[in-house]
């Protein structure tokens, strides 16, 4: 049964943010950032109406702009900024320099603006000798840019269909033909020969090509106007010809203006001689990188390279470089930065070597000056998404993916293909790579990734087990009690689909995941596709965890090199904030089974847990009978301890070893005093497990000591006050309405500051020891109870102290007098978003009402 790929609308903003991926900057595709420009520039001068006064005018300087919006300024005010105004030139009258005279208007200075006219005055005898100063070498806004149909549009917008540009040959440097616009996709053009309409020979550029220039500029540079080499004799000379002078003809009556070509850049020299070598992108397939040589030099911009190969019957593959050429590197690039060099054809050595193939050819290579960028790299990186050109079909742009950066070269994944295609390779300065967003901000269509669906029958679904046939055994057969499904061949396709995983309910869920939530689980995911069924149970035990963002980070180490892996991102959400991570999820069969296993450790829960094994009746592990502590201990496994280099995103507090140990004696000799009380378990150790759910505990610091064996253990612990937890008002309410049994007065909360739970045996001592910690004159009495307090009570006493700008989030989390003596420093910072040093100030206030509650109220 094959899985099949549905067409989706495919949407970047959600797929990243599905994903976690990063799009690649925008501002590292510099020609998209040059097209997005107005053509304006800073510095043109134009005539502005003036408001206050008909028909007269004033000569303004753009100082910036934006959009089709204009920043100017009145000539006159020099360098001081504060007169500068905005207008849209899609409304204001403006004009070119030399618009007034033409029309017999008025030139002078606002009558309004006494500044500016003084300004003038002090300066010059009149204001027409004042403008002749200003105007002299300045540059004036094109005209029509102002009026007429090209009136506010960006440089690329001025390129319209059916406009004639003319083209250098790909083969000869100086020789140039026209070519007509069909197209104009954000400054991507799509360009047919003039006297060629077969929509085979058109070529994709965008418009910063340095092969593009304005019609009439080869003749006014003295350089042949041909027909395209490799097409030439596709038309006769005259034919050719009259299609030509036709096209001039009607190009000259509405031309293309040379704003067009104003950030066009220069083309520098180079220093490569005939005979040189180098390595280089391959012109005709980018997917390697090949050696090659010169074979010639036109003049001190253009040169030709040629492919190396040296079989006798080889045809030349030759491309026109100049000094900037993309793709063009120095000898032993590849072998410094760690990538594969194509052997030349026809080299009879196996292992290709730079010394060894120059002296084999009697050349040189290319000295590292001809390269002054090699390394440039414009703030790409791995694993960053973008648009790209397909090599092989240039009007198609793919979605793609960074696989690799290496200098100013770039490895490409182009995804949604109906062949997939090796990685190609581009380089940074490539006119052919667009940032994300660039096709659909365009109207142009995108190559997207297909949604992976499974036909019907193979969708994943919920399975009870006990409707799994699973071979009857003999009478006098030994029970298996572990009994594994085999996998149906009949129902599953290839190596990379599996059968059914169990979630085997009733088995040690461990101290990351929720028994509870891990009850409500489907019994059975599958089959389908090995990463697909996979990524849908690891998705549910992230969503049954007690901390999902500490899950993500253990499933991370889960990891085997000799493994058929493809990465995944795994999603939770936990206190309101979005967390991901990438694993590496197995792809075939045969290895499934070994990675649930590698969870499950993981994990620290039995290794029964999820799988391709389901239990019938007992688990073979015997982990029925094992508590949080005991299994744990029995594992010989700290748990709730991040490993080496994780990050605490979710806010966990790792605490000392000895404070652990601290916490743990105080909960062993809690148990064993309950113990003594004569109580009987009644339950199973693991139903104890269910006390979590919805209890957003903190595993970092206590989930490692809790181990419940009767009913009084388990609600003495609901009496414990959890670190790290938000103070919310609901759950406190719960928790008064419902009080332990072991005493139903005993409704306070109890004190877990430095480690330390308090019963109530021991709250006489413990307030003595902590009162001594305080100075006299920072004790604090009390007329009320703190547990009676209001949430407007706490705002007053938070309002009396030196803490009372914090006094309004109170109000606003609802904190009455009960959530108040539950905050701690850990729990205040991640609540209420404060510093450390506020919340230690805030802390300090809140232990004063602790202490006198303890010395007054406790008993």
């Amino acid at each position: 049964m094959d899985c099949v790929e549905e067409e989706v609308d495919f949407n970047w903003e959600e797929y990243l943010e599905e994903t976690g991926a990063t799009a690649a900057p925008h501002t590292s595709f510099r020609h998209v950032e040059l097209s997005l420009q107005s053509s304006f520039q800073p510095g043109m001068k134009l005539e502005v109406a003036n408001k206050g006064s008909l028909d007269t005018y004033w000569v303004a300087t753009i100082i910036t702009t934006c959009g089709q919006l204009l920043l100017l300024r009145y000539c006159g005010y020099g360098d001081d900024r504060k007169a500068d105004f905005w207008c849209d030139v899609m409304t204001a009258e403006l004009h070119p320099v030399g618009w007034c005279a033409q029309n017999n208007k008025t030139l002078q200075p606002p009558e309004d603006n006494v500044y500016l006219r003084a300004a003038i005055k002090e300066k010059n005898s009149d204001w027409i000798e004042f403008l002749i100063k200003e105007l002299t070498g300045s540059r004036t806004a094109p005209a029509n840019l102002l009026e007429g149909p090209l009136r506010g549009k960006n440089t690329v917008d001025l390129i319209v269909v059916g406009c004639i540009l003319e083209v250098r040959d790909a083969f000869e440097p100086n020789v140039y033909w026209a070519a007509r616009v069909q197209s104009n996709i954000g400054g991507r053009l799509c360009l047919s020969y003039v006297g060629l309409n077969d929509p085979a020979y058109d070529m994709w550029m965008f418009y910063l090509d340095t092969r593009l220039r304005p019609l009439g500029w080869a003749k006014e540079n003295y350089l042949s106007i041909k027909p395209p080499t490799d097409l030439c004799d596709l038309r006769s000379s005259s034919e050719w010809t009259e299609a030509l002078d036709e096209a001039t003809a009607k190009a000259l009556k509405s031309p293309l203006p040379l704003e067009v070509f104003k950030d066009h850049a220069d083309l520098h020299t180079h220093s490569f001689r005939p005979g040189m070598k180098l390595e280089m992108v391959s012109p005709k397939e980018p997917f390697h990188i090949c050696p090659v040589s010169v074979t010639k030099v036109y003049n001190e911009y253009y040169f030709q390279i040629t492919v190396d190969d040296l079989t006798a019957e080889a045809t030349p593959t030759c491309v026109v470089c100049h000094a900037d050429s993309p793709g063009i590197l120095p000898v032993q690039w590849c072998l410094k930065n760690g990538v594969g060099l194509e052997r030349p054809q026809g080299f009879e050595s196996q292992d290709f070597d730079w010394a060894d193939y120059l002296k084999h050819t009697g050349t040189e290579a290319a000295p590292d000056v001809c390269f002054p960028n090699a390394s440039q790299s414009r703030g790409f990186c791995k694993d960053m998404w973008l648009e790209a050109v397909n090599p092989l079909q240039p009007s198609e742009l793919c979605v793609a993916r960074i696989t690799q950066v290496k200098g100013r070269l770039l490895w490409l994944r182009l995804e949604g293909l109906t062949k997939p295609l090796p990685d190609c390779i581009v380089d940074v300065e490539s006119m052919n790579i667009f940032p994300v967003g660039w096709c659909e901000a365009n109207g142009y269509p995108l190559t997207h990734l297909q949604k992976t669906v499974c036909l019907p029958q193979k969708k994943i679904a919920v399975v009870q087990p006990e409707k799994q046939l699973v071979p009857s055994q003999p009478p006098d057969a030994p029970l298996n009690l572990c009994s594994s499904i085999a996998m149906d061949t009949g129902l599953v396709n290839g190596k990379y689909c599996c059968s059914q995983l169990f979630i085997n309910h009733r088995c040690f869920s461990g101290p990351y995941l929720n028994k509870g939530r891990i009850a409500e689980l489907p019994k059975a995911v599958g089959p389908g596709k090995c990463a697909v069924v996979l990524k849908e149970i690891l998705t549910m035990l992230i969503n049954s965890a007690y901390k999902p963002g500490r899950v993500l980070r253990e499933l991370q180490m889960v990891e085997d090199p000799q493994w058929n892996c493809q990465e995944e991102t795994l999603k939770a959400k936990y206190k309101g904030k979005s967390y991901r991570s990438n694993m590496r999820i197995v792809r075939t069969a045969d290895q499934v089974s070994e990675f649930c296993r590698r969870v499950c450790e993981r994990l620290q829960c039995c290794l029964n847990l999820f799988g391709p094994t389901i239990v019938s009746d007992k688990c073979p592990e015997n982990c029925f009978s094992q508590t949080k502590t005991k299994y744990t201990y029995y594992k010989k496994r700290k748990v709730g301890r991040p490993s080496l280099g994780e990050n605490a995103q979710d806010g966990d507090m790792t605490k000392p070893a000895r404070r652990r140990k601290k916490r743990k004696a105080i909960f062993v000799q809690k148990k064993r005093r309950t113990s003594i009380v004569g109580y009987q378990t009644t339950e199973s150790p693991q139903d104890s497990d269910y006390y979590y759910d919805d209890e957003e505990e903190d595993f970092e610091e206590w989930g490692s000591e809790v181990s419940s064996s009767s009913p009084r253990e388990e609600n003495s612990f609901k009496d414990v006050p959890k670190r790290g937890r938000p103070p919310r008002r609901a759950a406190l309410q719960r928790r008064a309405t419902h009080p332990g049994p072991e005493t139903s007065d005993r409704s306070s909360p109890r004190r877990t500051t430095r480690s330390v739970s308090y019963s109530q045996n021991q709250t006489a001592k413990n307030t003595h020891t902590k009162n001594e910690s305080f100075e006299e004159e920072d004790r604090l009495v009390l007329e009320r109870n703190p547990l009676e307090w209001s949430v407007s009570d706490v705002v007053d006493f938070i309002t009396s102290t030196d803490c009372a700008s914090l006094a309004k989030i109170f109000q606003e989390q609802d904190i009455d007098g009960q959530a108040l003596l539950l905050l701690t420093l850990p729990t205040v910072q991640e609540c209420m978003d404060l510093k450390l040093g506020p919340a230690i100030k805030l802390c300090h206030q809140i232990e004063r009402v602790k202490v006198a509650f303890y010395s007054q109220f406790a008993n």
